[in-house]
């Protein structure tokens, strides 16, 4: 007997897929706001699936930008995202991590223009996709525990 454990959401957004332990990161990078009463935002930590253990956070009433997209990619490179309207998915799309992250991650070279007073907005170059490998456009530092260094 199939059991469900979280209700369905009528209208926002699933993400699935989320890399098992990682669903506490996209929160943080989501900075979300705090939810009216009426909005519900559910966690699920290591939840069975087809490939092993997985995380799925829904929130309710809301769709996601791109640049938000783009911090999930980065967080949990094997993620979908699904936009629910009237209890049916509309729309399902992996996320990628694009070839250029601007504005997403914060260099860790304390050297680096971006981490100066100069108003220059961080930049980063996908080198390799798996595992997930950057290298900043100004100093070419490569970053590694990439959530940590989130904007």
């Amino acid at each position: 007997m199939k059991q469900l454990k979280v209700t369905p959401i009528k209208n926002g957004t699933v993400i699935d897929h989320i890399n098992s332990g990682s669903s506490l990161k996209v929160l943080k990078v989501l900075n979300l706001p705090e939810p009216k009463k009426s909005d519900a935002i559910t966690v699920t930590m290591n939840a069975r699936g087809k490939n092993g253990l997985k995380d799925i956070v829904k929130i309710e009433n809301r769709e996601l930008k791109p640049q938000e997209v783009n911090k999930i990619a980065v967080i949990s490179p094997k993620a979908t995202i699904n936009i629910i309207r009237d209890y049916n998915v509309i729309k399902k799309t992996k996320v990628q991590p694009p070839k250029e992250l601007v504005g997403i991650i914060h260099c860790s070279n304390p050297t680096c223009i971006t981490n100066t007073r100069e108003p220059v907005e961080s930049r980063f170059i996908k080198v390799q996709d798996e595992p997930l490998v950057i290298r900043c456009y100004y100093c070419d530092r490569e970053i590694e525990e990439l959530s940590e260094h989130m904007c």
